[in-house]
């Protein structure tokens, strides 16, 4: 069963924690290894079909202070001049830095917003795994596959499970996968439908519930749309 606890309470903690540990990578979690820092987020066919999920919802994620959401589009620092005030990179840092410090920036300041987003995955994905993929899914943890590339690379599941997933909107053509997929924390207002060729409805539904729902998106499907239900993630997939 998914973690219950309200979403302000855990928007509470989370950033309680985070603060408690600052810009920390865990200190001794997996991803501080190779991350020293300087001194300074049913019914068959025709059509698919919803069923309800033994999980309940859990509590949305604090988007926090954003990451950078990659390469910046100033004129940046080259590789070989990132160098912290005090201290030194590893190498692994000085990856992610690469493209990423704008001239006049302190490069720590950037490496510690990556840091945050490890931190930030860390929490979650022990709170709630499905929240955590869902909060890569809807861009509510921007810069996370970079991030997780170069500073937590633990957490290299997580994101390839966000992108195999759906977050509310309307989604259409070579992006759909049929499959099977669940609700991550969703509304009490979640409704989805799911139409094939000429806009003919091939399934849709509504739960007022707030639990994780089920649904088969099936081949020949031409639009998924989903309100409410926050993200959907593969069935399946690695955990």
């Amino acid at each position: 069963m998914r973690n219950p606890f309200p979403a302000c309470a855990a928007v509470v903690l989370l950033t309680a924690a985070l603060a408690s540990c600052g810009s920390s990578a865990g200190g001794n979690g997996p991803e501080a290894a190779g991350a020293r820092r300087p001194a300074a987020s049913g019914p068959s066919a025709p059509g698919p079909a919803a069923a309800p999920s033994s999980k309940a919802p859990a509590a949305r994620p604090s988007s926090g202070p954003p990451a950078p959401a990659g390469p910046s589009a100033l004129p940046t620092v080259p590789a070989d001049a990132i160098t912290p005030a005090t201290g030194t990179f590893t190498e692994e840092q000085k990856r992610y830095l690469e493209n990423r410090v704008p001239r006049g920036m302190d490069p720590a300041a950037v490496l510690q917003s990556g840091q945050e987003t490890c931190d930030k995955l860390r929490y979650l994905v022990k709170a709630d795994r499905d929240t955590a993929v869902g909060a890569i899914v809807t861009n509510e943890i921007p810069d996370a596959a970079d991030a997780v590339a170069g500073l937590c690379p633990r957490h290299q599941d997580l994101v390839d499970e966000a992108a195999l997933g759906y977050a509310d909107g309307t989604h259409t053509g070579k992006k759909l996968r049929p499959g099977v997929y669940r609700s991550a924390s969703p509304t009490a207002n979640c409704s989805w439908r799911i139409a094939g060729a000429g806009k003919r409805e091939l399934a849709s539904g509504t739960s007022d519930t707030g639990a994780s729902r089920r649904i088969t998106i099936p081949p020949g499907t031409r639009t998924f749309t989903s309100t409410g239900c926050y993200a959907w993630l593969p069935e399946g997939a690695a955990r």
